[in-house]
């Protein structure tokens, strides 16, 4: 099994990437899906949430409002750490069994937004980013996304910087340009990743 993380900073398209990757054939552990599941009614982990920031972060419904909690979160540092605390393990144990599940001879792509924050290319055989300069990110959040400008910038700058993310890639692919010239840098990537893992299948 060749385990690969991935991660760029939001609005650089790492989604696309993911998609594109599970259509090569990379099997996809999205941190971002198990991240809403761990949190979902009835859960231990929306019960510690809920614990940790009140009722208020609820819906009418009793479903977690995404929203709500966001704007608490990243407008304080101390409650990101908070919230990460609780979510972050029960994302990782999770991700741990879908890994264990794809067998041995998978390219496992986990689909991480903070892995270079919390410190988690060690992790994995090698990490590929995403990257895209910080105004095409701005660009893409406040006009596909229709964010606030405020919002998105406040979004960023809770993430690690361009330099960070790089600082942890074995392969970068970059998306500043249109979407017609990421899938190409996407199948040279998955070349290398199956070349990769036929060699640790080799040795291993």
């Amino acid at each position: 099994m060749l385990k690969v993380g991935l991660t760029g900073g939001i609005g650089a398209g790492k989604s696309e990437v993911s998609g594109l990757l599970a259509r090569y054939g990379a099997v996809i552990v999205d941190a971002d899906r198990i991240a809403r599941e761990v949190v979902e009614p009835g859960t231990p982990g929306l019960a510690a949430v809920v614990e940790a920031f009140g009722e208020s972060v609820l819906t009418p419904e009793g479903t977690l409002d995404r929203p709500g909690l966001g704007a608490i979160v990243f407008a304080d540092q101390e409650k990101l750490r908070t919230l990460n605390a609780i979510v972050h393990p029960l994302v990782r144990d999770r991700s741990a069994e879908l890994e264990a599940a794809a067998g041995p001879g998978a390219i496992v792509v986990n689909d991480v937004p903070l892995l270079a924050e919390n410190g988690l290319a060690p992790l994995y055989d090698l990490v590929v980013v995403v990257d895209a300069a910080p105004e095409t990110q701005l660009a893409r959040l406040t006009g596909r996304r229709g964010m606030a400008e405020s919002e998105a910038r406040a979004r960023m700058a809770a993430q690690a910087t361009r330099e960070q993310r790089l600082a942890v890639a074995d392969l970068v692919i970059d998306n500043d340009g249109p979407l017609a010239a990421l899938e190409p840098q996407v199948r040279k990537v998955w070349a290398e990743l199956v070349e990769r893992a036929a060699a640790a299948a080799e040795t291993g």
